[in-house]
């Protein structure tokens, strides 16, 4: 060593194994409080996801709660739209045609004889049994009420039990004016208390309602033949021609009154129910869904106040009355039905198809039915279950379906629809097919046995009615 050096002194065991212990307890600490910082943070982390989780669901389950809300907003709202809401068309059935003076009748402030219940009920309208008083329907079943009274009519109106048809009235009691819903060809009674009264069937086909007969009661055609440029005599003869059940939607667009051969043009009223996954709402092609439909109608076929654009409507060659009219674009100055399209939809598309009633088939011959309809006789192709129509755009050239073309050209694309086949039991009167060619089922599979060479055994046909019937 080196002179003036300091001697190291030895360290002292004791000491390091203190610093030594000291160094691990601090350690031990710092891992401590690490892990319980950590665990804090998994903690708060985990307590804030579920407030946040907790927060979501609420707010789910708050906009749930908008959504059934609103669900059974529009469907009530949809419902009192189909039954009563006439768009203002009292403005035509009423200021120009003047059909509420001869519902009245000449002894109350209108023209003619009136429109009594027995008249009423002859010509297809149909009375809501659980809109009348029940005073009024213990008279009526004692026959204390006058059913050849037009007042008596009156009356019924007021009571709004008049499937379709909504009145409005003066002080004095007497009829105003008087609008019609869709109900008034989209439901029918079931006949619980009579023949043409009894509880409301909402988007069943009143195949009972004459439309030209009752066009033809009204005071003042003069609207409709400006329109079709045609006489009174002529147009009355048309309006006779379509009978119980149908009704001619494209002659106040073509002005084709009858087909080639002779027969009327009308075709039946269609039902409107079990609409729902079904695009075209009508017979024919291109026409549009449910709310495309509900816009045309209410616009051009019941004369609604409102907005209506189409302009294929405006081909002069194809739609000579509508491009003349300016159906295509048309613009009423108070818009009464825009408003009330999406509700009328909602609920449409709500009313399912009817079930048939027991007792109406034959159960086996209908489980052999299902399989000839899925198999042999390949109509699943085109009435896909469980819509039995195609789903997307479901129409056929009349080619594909061995008919006439008459009706198909008169649609927007040339075609005809594949009709929903759920509840046929509801609208077999007036026959099948859009015009009613086919008295029976068996006549619609007698058409495409034949037309599309199925061989199909007599058995294999029988059954495959059944099926249909059970649908």
């Amino acid at each position: 060593m080196y002179k003036g050096a300091r001697k190291e002194n030895p360290p002292d065991a004791d000491n390091v194994v203190w610093r030594a212990s000291t160094s691990t307890v601090n350690q031990r600490k710092v891992i401590a409080l690490f892990v319980f910082g950590v665990l804090c943070l998994i903690y708060v982390s985990d307590r804030s996801r579920a407030q946040q989780q907790a927060g979501m669901a609420q707010k789910t389950r708050a906009f749930d709660s908008r959504i059934d809300a609103n669900a059974e907003q529009m469907l009530e709202e949809g419902r009192r739209i189909f039954r009563y809401e006439t768009f203002g068309d009292e403005a035509y059935w009423s200021d120009k045609l003047q059909l509420h003076r001869a519902i009245a009748g000449a002894k109350l402030g209108g023209v003619g004889p009136g429109l009594s219940p027995k008249a009423a009920l002859s010509v297809g309208l149909k009375v809501d049994m659980d809109a009348l008083p029940a005073d009024l329907v213990a008279k009526v079943k004692k026959g204390e009420v006058n059913l050849d009274d037009p007042a008596t009519t009156l009356a019924l109106i007021k009571l709004d039990s008049v499937l379709g048809v909504k009145g409005t009235f003066n002080q004095d009691g007497s009829l105003k004016a008087v609008g019609l819903s869709c109900a008034v060809c989209h439901s029918t009674v079931d006949d619980a208390f009579m023949p043409g009264i009894g509880h409301r069937l909402d988007g069943w086909p009143n195949r009972d309602l004459n439309v030209g007969q009752i066009v033809s009661l009204a005071p003042d055609t003069s609207a409709l033949t400006q329109l079709l440029g045609v006489d009174e005599a002529t147009l009355k003869k048309v309006l006779a021609s379509w009978g119980p059940g149908k009704f001619d939607a494209e002659l106040n667009l073509d002005g084709k009154a009858f087909r080639p051969d002779g027969k009327p043009a009308a075709t039946l009223i269609p039902p409107a129910f079990g609409m729902a996954g079904v695009n075209n709402h009508t017979w024919t092609g291109g026409w549009g869904t449910v709310t495309y439909w509900n816009a045309f109608v209410a616009n051009l076929e019941l004369q609604g106040q409102g907005t209506f654009f189409d302009a294929r409507l405006n081909d002069a060659k194809k739609y000579p009355v509508a491009a003349k009219a300016g159906f295509g674009n048309k613009r009423s100055a108070n818009d009464m039905v825009t408003a009330k399209l999406a509700a009328l939809q909602f609920y449409q598309l709500a009313i399912p198809a009817p079930s048939p009633p027991e007792g109406s088939f034959d159960k086996a011959a209908a489980a052999r039915g299902g399989a000839v309809f899925k198999g042999k006789a390949t109509c699943a192709q085109c009435h896909v279950p469980p819509l039995y129509t195609e789903p997307g755009w479901n129409t056929h050239k009349p080619s594909e379906i061995g008919i006439d073309d008459f009706q198909a050209n008169r649609s927007p694309d040339n075609s005809y629809r594949t009709a929903p086949l759920r509840g046929l039991f509801a609208h077999a009167k007036g026959g099948f097919y859009h015009d009613g060619r086919f008295a029976t089922l068996i006549d619609v599979v007698n058409h495409y046995n034949d037309f599309k060479k199925l061989n199909l055994t007599e058995q294999e046909k029988n059954d495959l009615v059944e099926f249909l019937k059970s649908l």
